[in-house]
């Protein structure tokens, strides 16, 4: 087999082009903590613009990460929910935070704390 050809399809490339972009990986851990509307997924983010929110949300939804949902009484109240695509992507996010609380320097306490909310929200 062609090297070049196994890159350009090699499964973990295709999922670091899903997750690369800046604020998708940002967007996620928020929907895995249970945030689901625009607005809150700008709260804590002063560098995000609504624009560039929007443009993230539409490549999180075309690449099948993401579903939008909008209240057929309501059409102002839309929702944003991880597809199981979305959610197949908790263990690997699960396991990248592992790798930082298990090198860094934090406490033992913050690091546990840590541990167990990213257990509790994304396992």
């Amino acid at each position: 087999m062609n090297i070049t050809t196994h890159v350009k399809s090699c499964p973990i490339e295709l999922v670091v082009k899903l997750i690369n972009k800046k604020w998708v990986i940002q967007i996620m851990r928020d929907l895995f903590y249970g945030k689901s509307r625009f607005h809150e997924f700008n709260e804590d983010k002063p560098d995000l613009s609504n624009k560039v929110l929007s443009n993230c949300l539409k490549d999180m939804e075309s690449n099948g990460l993401i579903q939008r949902i909008v209240d057929k009484c309501d059409k102002k109240n839309v929702k944003y929910i991880l597809t199981e695509k979305g959610k197949s992507l908790n263990k690997v996010l699960y396991e990248i935070a592992m790798v930082t609380v298990d090198s860094e320097n934090y406490s033992e306490k913050l690091a546990s704390e840590l541990k167990a909310s990213f257990k509790e929200n994304l396992l």
